[in-house]
């Protein structure tokens, strides 16, 4: 059906359509007002490595270089950076910096992109804090950056790396003045409208197709009622012939 086809529809089944089209703005006015604006800051740290690079030079009671088994790469900082993406994305440590998958707060350790699986393309680690107050949001933001200093840490000892040759991070861009974001809301409403339409524009069709089959059923309900009544006027004008 056509664009003009369509609108005569609306027009002849517009007690159908209206109410449809009303419940559907009341929808998107009931998603838009509930949902709450969240607000995000967001922050960068950079990886560095010791001017002296990833080895410890040797000295007479060691003899053989010790080396950063973290920085023992072409692009050890970039490696660096990619498991500390990895390690602070995992379920447990979500868990373990107290967010919920259905809470209002929540966090994200990214190289920048949305593919975590990717690595990171240089030494840049970036975090971001969500949440409903913009407090909540700078907290959850500096709990997982100084995570990230933690764990950085960990992974060093860990593989035993000389203390000289420990890589170091730093915040490049501080954590960010919190700011409102309705993304949510706006998709949230729109979507509640969207399907709004599609249920009037159904409706609608659907009257208008159930308008022909009920018109021929009513019209034989009458043909039956009447039939009826033409019967004793018959009788009573062959009892007068006769």
């Amino acid at each position: 059906m056509d664009f003009w086809g369509t609108v005569l529809v609306l027009v002849r089944r517009w007690y159908v359509a209206l109410p449809a089209f009303l419940a559907a703005l009341g929808a998107a006015f009931y998603s838009y007002s509930t949902i709450p604006i969240t607000y995000t800051t967001s922050a960068v740290l950079v990886l560095t490595a010791p001017t002296s690079g990833g080895i410890q030079l040797p000295d007479p009671d060691q003899p053989i270089p010790r080396v950063n088994p973290l920085l023992n790469f072409d692009h050890g900082l970039d490696v660096a950076a990619s498991i500390l993406i990895s390690v602070m994305s995992t379920p447990d440590m979500v868990a373990d910096m107290g967010v919920t998958s259905d809470g209002p707060t929540t966090y994200a350790v990214t190289n920048g992109t949305q593919n975590l699986e990717s690595l990171a393309t240089g030494p840049l680690v970036f975090v971001q804090g969500e949440s409903q107050t913009p407090q909540e949001a700078t907290r959850i933001a500096r709990k997982a950056i100084e995570r990230v200093k933690k764990e950085l840490d960990v992974r060093q000892r860990q593989v035993q790396a000389p203390a000289g040759t420990y890589i170091t991070i730093s915040e490049a861009v501080p954590p960010t003045t919190p700011v409102p974001q309705q993304g949510k809301k706006l998709r949230s409403a729109a979507s509640a409208l969207g399907l709004g339409l599609i249920g009037a524009l159904t409706a609608a069709f659907a009257a208008e197709s159930l308008a022909k089959p009920l018109r021929r059923g009513l019209g034989r309900l009458r043909r039956r009622d009447e039939t009826p009544a033409e019967e004793p006027e018959l009788v009573s004008a062959a009892r007068k012939g006769a």
